[in-house]
């Protein structure tokens, strides 16, 4: 297959050589030319030192590509979406699937990415999701990994799947888009409360109770928004979770580490080494929250520190002292 990734950040190029490896000519698209060339000349990406990119791994800052491609993968920044999906209305080819593998909910509009793509292509585009537990420093290095392709048409999925899937990188389907998306996009909004907790020196115990909480959090506003539960207990909800909240090269929790130790917000982030995609996550999700009447203490906290100032020694003794509950009962309206 001629498959077109758009963005070359270290998820777009991870993918790519993936891609590369099960036999696919694979086309790197930048928005900037100057780093495409950068890319082009050195055979190496800055987001994964130490990793040759094959000469046969086109890099580009043109668009023609998407033209001829037989599927197209997206992973832009969240923010970056939207506009590169306009980028390629109308070079598309109607038969080539497009594979969202951005996490994150886009702020203005409360929608999934899938939702977002779907309607600057219109209803007829073929669109899927992929994702999971799936660091790009390791996926680049061949370390196993296993993710979901989720599509409303499961043809869709199976058809991503087979692309992808390899010895070293399995893939299971799902038609459940939502819940997919969601737990792509609230994981990182709790792996940012799980680095601030460590960042404070708080230990195992409290990580695991954010995580489990957390987690009930993601499946509660999931399945109050059409997804399914279960979802949110395989590789795109719990899978996620874990890698996120506990890995060195989450971003997301890097940035809450040093928010925990006492930088403020703005500098966490510029010093977490890329684009925290927690920070906006935990924004959308309180809307959302608000919209489907699920209470998320977990989140609301995190946006209270991000957004509002709130001081960290607070957090801890407002989450403690809520009033008294069953566990497994889905969260309480607010």
């Amino acid at each position: 297959m001629n498959i077109t990734i758009l963005g070359s950040g270290g998820w777009g190029t991870a993918l790519g050589l993936l891609l590369l490896e099960n036999g696919h000519h694979v086309t790197l698209w930048s928005a900037f030319a100057a780093e495409s060339d950068r890319l082009q000349q050195t055979r190496e990406n800055p987001y994964l030192p130490g990793v040759t990119l094959p000469e046969s791994l086109v890099c580009t800052a043109d668009l023609s590509s998407v033209k001829t491609a037989d599927m197209v993968v997206l992973a832009t920044p969240s923010f970056a979406v939207r506009e590169t999906a306009e980028k390629i209305k109308g070079l598309l080819r109607p038969e080539a699937p497009v594979v969202i593998v951005s996490k994150g909910i886009e702020r203005d509009t409360l929608k999934t990415f899938t939702d977002v793509v779907q309607d600057v292509l219109g209803p007829s585009a073929k669109i899927a999701a992929l994702s999971g537990p799936s660091h790009a420093e390791e996926v680049s290095r061949g370390i196993p990994t296993a993710c979901v392709a989720a599509a409303n048409d499961l043809a869709v999925a199976e058809l991503v799947q087979d692309a992808f899937m390899s010895q070293r990188f399995r893939v299971y389907t799902s038609t459940d888009v939502i819940g997919v998306e969601l737990g792509a996009a609230l994981k990182n909004v709790v792996a940012m409360g799980a680095g601030v907790s460590d960042g404070l020196g708080y230990g195992d115990n409290t990580i695991a109770a954010l995580m489990t909480r957390g987690l009930s959090e993601m499946a509660a506003l999931a399945t109050a928004m059409g997804g399914q539960r279960e979802t949110l207990s395989g590789l795109a909800g719990l899978g996620d979770l874990i890698v996120t909240c506990t890995s060195p090269h989450s971003r997301n929790r890097r940035a809450g580490v040093l928010i925990g130790k006492g930088l403020d917000v703005q500098t966490a982030m510029e010093q977490a080494g890329g684009v925290v995609e927690g920070y906006y996550a935990v924004a959308a999700a309180m809307q959302l929250a608000k919209q489907t009447g699920v209470d998320m203490p977990v989140s609301r906290e995190l946006y209270q520190v991000l957004y509002e100032g709130k001081a960290l020694t607070n957090v801890l003794h407002d989450l403690m002292t809520r009033s008294k509950r069953a566990e497994g009962v889905s969260e309480s309206p607010q």
